[in-house]
């Protein structure tokens, strides 16, 4: 998905953005970024981050845990939990189909590069609280840390 495309498919859900920014480089292609936020939101508010490489087109989005969207996969919420719950069902989920249970890096949480996620810690007020990053590795990429940013690596 292209970031045209991206800000198509989010403005039909209910959200604006900024101009796309430049990130930097990913070896030889250009890294770029596009925010958004709900319709209506303050200006500052940053709901969903989307990431493109180069000719791969769209490879990371992060959802922030108290302001974007609610995530659920096959029937686990995803965003805005506490992390040990989420933790918790994530691995649960993962045994029970058989797929590996990783423990992602820079968090220390579960994770699954087979599905794409990245569940990080971000603070909400004196708790934390799940956000979301979800990567596509493909040729460019050998695992789901290898393609975000290191911007969503920072603490939140």
């Amino acid at each position: 998905m292209s970031p045209q495309e991206a800000t198509v498919a989010m403005e039909a859900s209910g959200y604006t953005s900024d101009a796309v920014g430049r990130v930097g480089r990913f070896g030889p292609f250009e890294q770029l970024r596009t925010r958004f936020r709900a319709v209506g939101a303050p200006s500052y508010r940053v709901d969903v981050v989307a990431y493109y490489v180069g000719p791969m087109g769209l490879t990371c989005m992060a959802v922030d845990a108290l302001s974007g969207p609610q995530v659920s996969f096959d029937g686990i919420r995803l965003i805005g939990r506490r992390p040990s719950e989420l933790s918790a069902e994530l691995c649960a989920y993962l045994e029970k189909t058989g797929r590996d249970i990783e423990i992602t890096t820079g968090g220390g949480d579960i994770g699954s590069h087979e599905l794409g996620m990245n569940p990080r810690a971000q603070r909400a007020g004196d708790v934390l609280l799940t956000r979301l990053v979800f990567g596509r590795p493909n040729d460019w990429a050998n695992t789901v840390f290898d393609c975000v940013p290191a911007e969503e690596w920072r603490v939140h």
